[in-house]
């Protein structure tokens, strides 16, 4: 699960070879034959796609008259991208990258929140004398060169009552778990307390985390399923039969989670190979934070949306008014 930011460039290139090649959306044969579409993950797959994998392995898309593809991004800016070009029907994203997208008048929207919960949050090591975020003040965070990343800090440090210009930030790429393991930097924004944490704890080198919704930031949705805003106007129906499939996979998952990750380890990518006892505390962690409680799975609140797009626009990430309400939409 990590992010990237649109390349407006890009996209155009592919807006235009959607226009010459009609896309990859299909429709529904009339002779009652699954109908295809595509999925695009953020990452490659980890335990918070289980609830995926499962409704592919048991049956419920299939039940749901679907045929559903699963793919992963070359580059995680890639799904986005792809989505609004119509080269993919529906992909995994990011609530502020979404908005950020709209921004830039992209036209994706959100139909459903899957992790409901900040996972990249402020790690320091235990021993650390940091104990909350005021206390970066001369010190380095390490970060992956995503100016959203700057902005949490910032938020963070100043909420805090600190002073976010004496915070050096440091770009260290992807080398997030390298750049803590050899203590080039003091702190690290970029990691998810599912995923680097595990792995750094695993490593001996146990971690503390500052959750940003504790610190100014708004509690955004890490993760979210998106669609064009064209294929969710002209195919709802799409969409519904995909949010009832995944749903039935998340309550499997919930109810029997060493069965839904052992779906998901059948699944892993060989290239980026999955390790069982992290996948397994990942799901552990996700589960409560996938909860929408008295809601249905997925179901997305209109003030979370309205809070983290004037918490992007109050933050100059946003250049321009945008209508959160534009952004998403519930099934």
């Amino acid at each position: 699960m990590k992010k990237g930011f649109i390349i407006l460039a890009s996209l155009m290139l592919l807006l235009l070879g959607a226009c010459s090649n009609g896309g990859s959306n299909k429709t529904a044969d009339s002779s009652g034959k699954l109908q295809k579409i595509t999925i695009m993950l953020d990452w490659y797959p980890n335990a918070v796609h289980s609830f995926l994998y499962t409704a592919q392995e048991k049956g419920y898309f299939k039940k749901q008259g679907l045929d559903v593809t699963i793919q992963m991004p070359a580059d995680t800016s890639d799904p986005l991208k792809l989505v609004a070009a119509g080269k993919i029907d529906m992909a995994f994203s990011y609530q502020p990258e979404l908005l950020i997208a709209r921004g830039e008048n992209i036209p994706v929207r959100s139909f459903a929140a899957i992790v409901r919960h900040p996972l990249n949050q402020l790690m320091v090591p235990t021993d650390s004398a940091i104990h909350s975020p005021k206390d970066l003040a001369g010190k380095t965070v390490g970060y992956p060169s995503m100016d959203l990343d700057e902005d949490i800090i910032h938020t963070m440090v100043k909420t805090d009552g600190g002073d976010p210009s004496k915070v050096k930030m440091v770009d260290v790429g992807w080398d997030l778990i390298p750049a803590m393991a050899t203590k080039k930097t003091n702190g690290l924004i970029g990691g998810y307390i599912n995923h680097e944490k595990l792995l750094l704890d695993k490593e001996g080198h146990p971690m503390r985390t500052f959750n940003p919704a504790d610190y100014g930031v708004p509690n955004y949705y890490e993760l979210v399923l998106v669609g064009s805003d064209q294929e969710l106007k002209t195919k709802p129906e799409v969409f519904k039969k995909f949010m009832t499939a995944i749903r039935e996979g998340q309550k499997y998952v919930t109810a029997h989670p060493t069965e839904g990750l052992t779906i998901l380890m059948n699944h892993e990518d060989k290239s980026s190979p999955l390790q069982k006892d992290v996948e397994t505390k990942s799901l552990q962690i996700l589960l409560p934070l996938m909860d929408a409680k008295d809601k249905p799975f997925g179901y997305q609140d209109p003030s979370t949306w309205d809070k983290v797009a004037q918490w992007l626009k109050n933050s100059k990430i946003i250049k321009q008014n945008i209508k959160a309400s534009d952004a998403y939409i519930n099934f």
